[in-house]
């Protein structure tokens, strides 16, 4: 095994062993609040902050991985989470429930900031170990992205177990011990000096990225809000209501975010790859963009027309969504590292995930008011609409990498 794939596994499995746990906790928070005697609001306002932070920690993530070294910003994200959960299970029943809700909000604000901060880390690391080969990076990446996703399905259902078996606080201190390991292990066998740059010294130069960035950064928000529109609360609820139990609905989020990361890992085997590495990944984009936008559309049209068995036809809609946008996501993943420069691959890495960011923040709190004003067929109205606007974006990206800058611009 060579250093740059020895790299890549030990990044690699220390990120799957945060995303198991950031699995756990969401479900854990559902559970526990729904629990409680939370509405779907609330339950979705609970994360709110979460996904905000994530704009915030992205941006200075990537820059603070350029100036710094991405050994150290995996370490500080990891430490953030222990922190995060150590606050988490210091909540107490005797609190009120305006106090409890601001320290759940601000806790899940510590730990969206640890997510984000390990993310951008870990994905600038892949630009710097796959080297130049767009075939090594699309494959290296769609792995990475989907076994993470894949991961973090089992923690869903880790969280859920966790729960019933040890209560919510024994659970959280038990992933924090498991967390302090990972740590452990990244302190020792990540270089510390590993991609340290010269790092933007302006905020003006470090927001004006190219023109292909910009635009799968715009695209990103778009795409992760039409998710989470219907992810965070509209599907769960509509489910809660149709007469399924917690565990049926836990089981089939779950199940679908494993079988979304299973499909974003086969990636590279469904879109062909071409020798610069855009001239035929661009054009996939759009097409897989299209596609995409069709499912909420029908799914909508049913959902108005209350077909029989409606709750199957929306899972079974549903799971189509998973593999296209799977698809999707992958291939967004891949072209922002192709777009990326090697020099300041961080920083690129943490603009377009502060877009990520963004779009599940806003796809998150679209779907507690959507589905409040107007059920299903609201949110599911929402998301066709965010795709679309997605696939209208994809049809201005470039399909070749920019040239450098030359030197005192």
């Amino acid at each position: 095994m060579n250093q740059g794939t020895r790299h890549y596994a030990i990044v690699t499995a220390a990120y799957w062993g945060f995303t198991l746990s950031d699995g756990a906790l969401r479900m854990l928070v559902l559970l526990h609040f729904y629990r409680l005697g939370y509405s779907p609001f609330t339950l979705a306002f609970l994360f709110l902050l979460y996904e905000a932070m994530g704009v915030v920690a992205n941006l200075l993530g990537g820059w603070l991985a350029t100036r710094y070294g991405i050994q150290r910003m995996l370490v500080v994200g990891l430490a953030t989470q222990i922190a995060g959960f150590l606050l988490l299970s210091a909540l107490s029943p005797a609190w009120t429930v305006a106090l409890s809700v601001a320290w759940v909000v601000g806790a899940q604000g510590v730990c969206g900031v640890a997510k984000d901060l390990t993310k951008t880390a870990s994905k600038s690391a892949i630009k710097l170990t796959a080297g130049t080969a767009s075939g090594q990076l699309f494959k290296w990446v769609a792995f990475f992205t989907g076994s993470k996703n894949a991961m973090k399905g089992v923690g869903f259902f880790l969280g859920g177990v966790l729960l019933q078996t040890l209560g919510f606080q024994a659970a959280l201190w038990l992933m924090a011990a498991l967390l302090a390991l990972v740590l452990v292990g990244v302190a020792g066998f990540v270089p510390p000096l590993m991609g340290k740059a010269k790092a933007s010294a302006t905020a003006r130069e470090l927001f004006a990225k190219n023109r292909g960035i910009n635009l799968l950064a715009a695209a990103r928000v778009a795409l992760f809000g039409a998710r989470d529109v219907w992810f965070v609360v509209g599907v769960p609820v509509f489910l809660y209501a149709s007469g399924w139990t917690f565990t049926m609905v836990s089981g089939f989020v779950a199940l679908w975010t494993i079988g979304y990361g299973v499909v974003q890992a086969l990636a590279p085997a469904l879109v062909r790859r071409s020798d610069d590495g855009l001239s035929t990944e661009v054009p996939a984009a759009r097409l897989w963009s299209a596609l995409l936008a069709v499912v909420p559309m029908a799914l909508a049209a049913l959902v108005a027309m209350q077909v029989p068995q409606l709750e199957w036809v929306v899972v079974a809609g549903l799971g189509l969504f998973g593999v296209a946008f799977a698809v999707n996501s992958s291939v967004h993943s891949y072209l922002v590292l192709a777009y990326a420069g090697s020099e300041k691959a961080a920083e690129d890495v943490g603009f377009y995930y502060a877009a990520n960011a963004a779009g599940r923040f806003f796809g998150t709190l679209m779907s507690g008011l959507l589905y409040q004003w107007g059920g299903l067929l609201y949110a599911l109205a929402g998301s066709a609409a965010m795709l679309t606007l997605c696939w209208l974006i994809t049809l201005a990206l470039p399909t070749a990498t920019p040239r450098p800058a030359a030197a005192g611009t």
